[in-house]
This record gives C-alpha cells, structure tokens and sequence, in this order.
C-alpha cells in the first residue's frame, strides 16, 4: 500500500511541483510551462547545466538561436539556456510523431518540409520574428558529429536574418555524453557546456559571410 502511495501519488505530485517551480519561460501553456521546468531541472541536475550558460537574448523581440546538432538532448539544453520561449524549426517526419504531434504543435514548433517545401516553413518563422518571437534551429539540418566530414550548413538561416533583420546568437554545445543518440540522450549524465559566439547581424555582410560566420561560431574550432 505504501509503495502504491508513493509510485501514483507523491512522485506525481512532486513532480508537478518541481515542474512549476523551476519554469522561466512562459509558453502561454500551463502544461508547456511545467514542462519547461522539467526540462530546466533535467539540464542542470543530469547534465551539469549552469546558470554561466544562459544565451544572453534580448528581454523582447526577435532574435535566432543557432547551434551544432549533436544529439536528441541539444533542444532541451538550447530551452534551458533561454529564458524565453523558443520557436524550433524541425523535420515534419519528427513534427508529426503520433506521440509527440500534440507536444511539438503546443510549444510553437515548426514542422520542414525538407521533401517538398522549405520555403513554406521558412516563412512561418519569419512571421515569427517579425511578431518579436525567437526562432531557434540547427543549420546543419541534422545530426552531424565533429568526426564526420564537414557539412555545409542550410542557407535559411541567413535568409531569416537578412529578411527579418534579427541578430543570430551562435551556440555550440560541448560535452554530451549521448553524442550521435536520440531518445537515450537525455537520460545519459552528461557535463555539458555551451560556447557563446558573438551575436551576429547578417543584413550588415554578405550572405556567404554570414553563413562562414556562423560554421565557424558552431563548428569544432569554437570547443573550449
């Protein structure tokens, strides 16, 4: 009976608890909301994340984060990082998970035809921006390991920056012990540090520029 007590009631409630107490961002969902907090305590708990790892975003309006896709664990972290709520641009096949549709379509994710229309998404997003939202993806467009050959990055960032004249915040995500994992990510302890580059204003230098920029910021070169 006691341990019926503790598995289907406390841990429940502790961890509703624990949820709405570690929030930060407010997603206009109340269950987003603790799940945000889950999130946060997972991040620092589990994977060493501390407050020095905060991506220093502006309090309001648009803004793009970017960074090195290395495993399932890098949206969590890119999340824990924020105190605003980010808008992740993701492959529809994953958008469209049975399990996970209601999640991706409740947190404001943007699902890529990476088959058919691109471009469709990308206009999503820069409707986002130009509402004051920050849009967060990984350029690389998939996972991408430092010991695979280099990869050449998605034009679309770029094209967001120019278009919605938002400053990029480059991050690179160091340290994760599930690299190249998906679902097992998360729950692998892990020591994890994120390297800020500097923020960068793409509609001041040419594409091409930008783009170098960001490979550089989010690349093996930037390890600490």
């Amino acid at each position: 009976m006691l341990w019926f007590l503790i598995l289907f009631f406390v841990i429940p409630i502790g961890l509703i608890y624990m949820g709405q107490k570690a929030t930060v961002a407010d997603w206009g969902s109340k269950r987003i909301n603790w799940i945000d907090g889950l999130i946060r305590i997972l991040c620092r708990y589990v994977h060493g994340l501390d407050d020095k790892n905060n991506i220093p975003l502006p309090v309001t309006g648009p803004a793009i984060v970017v960074a090195n896709h290395i495993s399932g664990l890098d949206p969590f972290l890119l999340v824990s990082a924020c105190k605003r709520p980010l808008r992740f641009l993701i492959a529809r096949e994953e958008y469209e998970r049975p399990l996970l549709n209601w999640l991706f379509r409740a947190a404001g994710c943007i699902p890529v035809d990476r088959t058919g229309r691109p471009e469709k998404a990308l206009r999503e997003a820069l409707n986002a921006l130009q509402e004051g939202e920050v849009v967060a993806l990984f350029p690389h467009g998939r996972i991408l390991l430092d010991k695979e050959l280099p990869y050449k990055i998605k034009g679309g960032v770029a094209r967001l920056a120019i278009w919605s004249e938002a400053t990029i915040y480059p991050v690179r995500i160091d340290g994760v012990s599930g690299e190249g994992l998906v679902a097992l990510a998360p729950i692998i302890p892990s020591k994890v540090i994120l390297s800020m580059g500097s923020p960068l204003k793409c509609q001041a230098i040419e594409m091409k520029a930008c783009l170098a920029s960001i490979t550089l910021d989010i690349g093996p070169q930037h390890k600490t």
